[in-house]
């Protein structure tokens, strides 16, 4: 075969190739994909705990966050876990407790963040420097590595002579400070002599 008969049939033989190529792609990009199917995470469950409690320390070994719940559920698919009636309490250095309830709470992957729902109640023990105080919401997010609670919901902050009622908070439970965010009204009460 000479060398032009071979070089016409390499010619040939690549031009085919070249038209299935395409003739693939083009085939590729006209196919419809069926739509997949949604993932039912109450289906995929693959860690239920009833009754449980938990203490996360700190650097020097003393409690410093502590939860419990009626139930949990742990998905795969995102790392998260679902609370039935979750109790939780932070303990500040000096040992003040911070605990809320809820009726429902979901804490991400890694635990970075907390979130409740659902009648959320919060209630401060009193110290020597601060009265007991309590706050009352429909839904909290905490970053308990960051010590922040915020909300943009109504809340309702009480303590023995003032009541608050706002829209938003974001709170330092570190520093125990509060920054109240919009519609902010308060009551107070003096002490009767």
């Amino acid at each position: 075969m000479s060398v032009a008969a071979r070089t016409r049939y390499w010619l040939l033989l690549l031009a085919m190739i070249g038209l299935l190529g395409v003739t693939y792609w083009l085939n590729m990009q006209t196919q419809v994909e069926p739509p997949k199917a949604k993932i039912d995470t109450r289906l995929s469950i693959d860690a239920l705990m009833e009754n449980f409690s938990a203490t996360k320390m700190d650097t020097q070994g003393k409690p410093h966050f502590i939860i419990s719940a009626k139930q949990l559920h742990h998905y795969p698919e995102d790392d998260s876990t679902t609370l039935d009636e979750p109790v939780l309490t932070t303990l500040s250095d000096e040992g003040i407790a911070i605990h809320t309830t809820a009726k429902q709470g979901k804490i991400t992957s890694k635990g970075e963040e907390v979130i409740l729902n659902d009648q959320v109640e919060m209630l401060r023990d009193a110290s020597l420097q601060q009265e007991k105080l309590m706050l009352q919401t429909e839904y909290l997010h905490m970053l308990p590595n960051q010590n922040l609670i915020t909300t943009d919901r109504p809340i309702i902050l009480t303590d023995v002579r003032t009541t608050v009622h706002a829209v938003g908070m974001e709170m330092d439970y570190k520093l125990r400070t509060f920054k109240l965010l919009s519609r902010v009204r308060s009551e107070y009460v003096p002490a009767k002599k």
